[in-house]
C-alpha cells in the first residue's frame, strides 16, 4: 500500500508531501489545478520514461519519493530480497529527473536501472488512465487483458518461450536446407582454402619467432660493432671497467687492514669486478657465434611474406590464420554431414512444434474458460452502469498452426451489444464514446478484482458518465477500496462522495509563479468541495445541503 509520496520541483509542484491511507481516496479540484500531476509523479517513481521538460521552470532537477507498506505483501518482500534490495520490510522508491542529463532511479537507497524500477512498480500499483478505453480497441490489449484476468502468466510466458525456440530451430533448419543445396560449390571452395592454409603449416608461436630472428639477422653488423665496443670498454682496454674496478678493490683491501669496516665495501667491489669479467666473457662468446647469414635472412623474408600474403587474402591478421583453419574445418565437417544434421534438426523442430502446440492448446482451453467468467462479470457491471440490455462476449478463434505466434493459437476479440436489438459487434463499431468509457470501466473493475496489485489508481475513468450511473461508478470503486487501496481522480461529485478520504488539488499564484497543493479535507471541507463540484462557482445553501446529504448517505450505507 502506498503510504506517502513526496514531490519536489515537478511541473507546477514546488514541494508537496502527502500521506495516504487504506480504502478509497478521492482526488478532486478545479480544471487545470493539476490533478493529474500526482498520477504523473507516481508514474515516474514507478518507472515511466522521464522527460526533462517535467522539471519545474527555474529548477535543475525534480525528485519524487514514494513509500510503500509491504507488511501484507510477502511476495513483494521476497522479490526485493531476491534482488538484494530488501530493507527490513520497507520499500522506498526514489526517482530523480534532471534537466540536463539522465534520470536516476533508486530502490531502498540503491541505484537501479529504470527497467528494474518498472518491474517492481507493476507489482505495486496498477494505473487505469482516463484514455484506457482507447487501448481497449486494440486486439493485442484485449488478449492481454483476458490473460491477466485468467492469471496464467507463467503459461503465457512458457508458450512464448517455446514458440521462439521453435522458430529459431525452423530458421536454422531452413538455413541448413539452403546450405545443403549450395554445399557442393561451398565444399570445393572450403577444400581449396583448407589445403592452402595447411600447406602454409603455420606453427604455434612461429610468427613471433620468425620476426625475432629476422630482426636479429638484419641487425647483425650493428650488433657486432656495438658489442665489440662494449667488450673493449668492459675488459680489453688498459682503462677498462674491469681493470679499474679490480684496482679499486685491491686498494680498498689494503686500506681495510687499517679499518675492518671497509671490508664489506671491498667485497662489493670484488664481486663487481667478477660480474664485469663475466659480462665481458659473455659478450665475447656472443660475438664469436654472431654471423651474418644472408641466405637464412632471405628464407625468413620469404616465409614471413607468405604468411602476410595469405593474411591479406583472407582479410585476417596473421595470428588469426590458425583459428581460421579450425573454422573452415568445422564448416566442412558440417557440410559433409549435412544429411545427418538435417535429420536431427528436423526431429528437434518436430518435437518443439509438438510441445508448443500442446502448451498453446492448454492456453486456448484456459482462455475459453476464463472468457466465460469475464463475460458474465463484465455484462453484469455493464447493466449496472446504465446499459440494462448490454452484454459482452469474448470471441476466441483457433488459428491454423501456420498462423501461430508467440501469443498462442488464438485470435481474441471483444464483442459488445450496448443497446436492445443490436447484434454483437467489435468495440470500435458498436459503442459510442460514453458507452465505450463505461464498458472500459466495467472491464477494469471486473479485472481489478482478480488482480493482486495492492494499489489501484483510476485517473478520470468516469469521463462521459453522469447522474445515477456516476453514483454506481463511485459505489463500484468504493467496493474495491474495501480490500484494496484505491486512488481515484474525478470531476464527478457522485463519485467523490463515495470516497473514504478526500484530497483537494488547488492551484495558487504567488509572486508571478504557479504552485499546486494537495490538501486532505475535513468533513466540513469535503461537503464544501462536493458542493462546488455540484453547483459550480456559486455555492448555495441548497447545494451545500445536497452535498452533505450525499456524504451522509454514503456513510450510512
Amino acid at each position: 500500500m502506498l503510504t506517502r509520496i513526496h514531490i519536489r520541483n515537478l511541473i507546477i509542484v514546488s514541494n508537496l508531501e502527502l500521506e495516504l491511507g487504506a480504502g478509497m481516496s478521492v482526488l478532486s479540484g478545479e480544471t487545470g489545478a493539476g490533478k493529474s500531476i500526482l498520477i504523473d509523479a507516481l508514474g515516474l517513481v514507478l518507472g515511466d520514461r522521464a522527460d526533462p521538460e517535467m522539471v519545474r521552470s527555474g529548477c535543475d532537477r525534480a525528485e519524487i519519493i514514494a513509500e510503500f507498506d509491504l507488511s501484507q505483501q510477502p511476495t513483494l518482500r521476497t522479490w526485493l530480497a531476491q534482488q538484494e534490495l530488501d530493507s527490513d520490510g520497507e520499500c522506498l522508491l526514489r526517482r530523480v529527473v534532471v534537466r540536463k542529463g539522465s534520470s536516476r532511479a533508486f530502490i531502498n537507497g540503491s541505484a537501479v536501472p529504470a527497467r528494474l524500477l518498472q518491474s517492481l512498480g507493476q507489482q505495486l500499483v496498477d494505473i487505469h488512465g482516463q484514455h484506457a478505453h482507447q487501448s481497449l480497441l486494440r486486439r493485442d490489449h484485449q488478449r492481454q487483458l483476458l490473460d491477466d484476468y485468467a492469471g496464467h502468466r507463467e503459461l503465457v510466458s512458457g508458450v512464448a518461450a517455446l514458440f521462439h525456440d521453435w522458430q529459431q530451430r525452423r530458421q536454422a533448419l531452413e538455413a541448413l536446407r539452403r546450405a545443403s543445396r549450395e554445399r557442393v560449390e561451398r565444399l570445393d571452395l572450403l577444400r581449396f582454402q583448407i589445403d592452402e592454409l595447411e600447406q602454409l603449416n603455420l606453427q604455434p608461436n612461429e610468427l613471433e619467432e620468425l620476426a625475432s630472428e629476422q630482426l636479429r639477422l638484419s641487425s647483425a653488423d650493428q650488433l657486432r660493432e656495438g658489442c665489440g665496443q662494449l667488450v673493449e670498454q668492459l675488459y680489453n682496454s688498459d682503462q677498462s671497467l674491469h681493470a679499474s674496478t679490480a684496482s679499486a678493490a685491491s686498494e680498498l683491501a689494503h686500506l681495510a687492514k687499517s679499518d675492518p669496516h671497509l671490508r664489506e665495501t671491498g667485497k662489493l667491489l670484488e664481486e663487481a669486478a667478477i660480474q664485469l669479467e663475466e659480462a665481458g666473457r659473455s659478450l665475447r662468446d656472443y660475438l664469436s657465434d654472431l654471423e651474418s647469414d644472408p641466405q637464412r635472412l632471405a628464407q625468413l623474408d620469404q616465409r614471413l611474406g607468405e604468411i602476410h600474403h595469405l593474411a591479406r587474402k583472407y582479410r585476417r591478421r596473421p595470428e588469426q590464420l590458425s583459428p581460421l583453419l579450425e573454422e573452415l574445418h568445422e564448416e566442412r565437417e558440417q557440410l559433409e554431414h549435412a544429411d545427418i544434421h538435417l535429420a536431427a534438426l528436423e526431429r528437434e523442430c518436430a518435437t518443439l512444434g509438438h510441445a508448443y502446440l500442446g502448451q498453446a492448446t492448454t492456453l486456448d482451453q484456459r482462455r475459453r474458460k476464463a472468457a466465460r467468467r469475464l463475460e458474465r462479470e463484465v455484462t453484469r457491471q455493464m447493466q449496472q452502469l446504465g446499459m440494462p440490455d448490454g452484454r459482452l462476449e469474448i470471441a476466441i478463434t483457433t488459428l491454423d498452426p501456420e498462423r501461430a505466434s508467440a501469443s498462442g493459437i488464438n485470435r481474441i476479440e471483444i464483442l459488445v451489444a450496448a443497446n436492445p436489438g443490436q447484434p454483437l459487434q467489435s468495440l470500435a463499431k458498436s459503442a459510442s464514446g460514453g458507452e465505450l468509457s463505461r464498458i472500459s470501466l466495467a472491464i477494469q473493475v471486473a479485472t481489478a478484482q482478480c488482480n493482486g496489485t495492492p494499489t489501484l489508481i483510476f485517473d478520470e475513468v468516469d469521463v462521459g458518465i453522469g447522474g445515477g450511473i456516476a453514483e454506481i461508478v463511485g459505489q463500484l470503486l468504493r467496493r474495491l477500496g474495501a480490500n484494496r487501496q484505491v486512488l481515484c481522480v474525478t470531476h464527478l461529485p457522485q463519485v467523490a462522495a463515495q470516497g473514504h478520504h478526500h484530497l483537494c488539488v488547488q492551484k495558487q499564484n504567488r509572486d508571478g509563479q504557479t504552485f499546486t497543493q494537495i490538501t486532505p479535507l475535513t468533513h466540513e471541507q469535503r461537503s464544501e468541495e462536493i458542493a462546488r463540484m455540484l453547483g459550480g462557482v456559486e455555492i448555495t445553501e441548497k447545494t451545500l445541503k445536497h452535498a452533505e446529504e450525499m456524504v451522509q448517505r454514503v456513510g450510512e450505507g
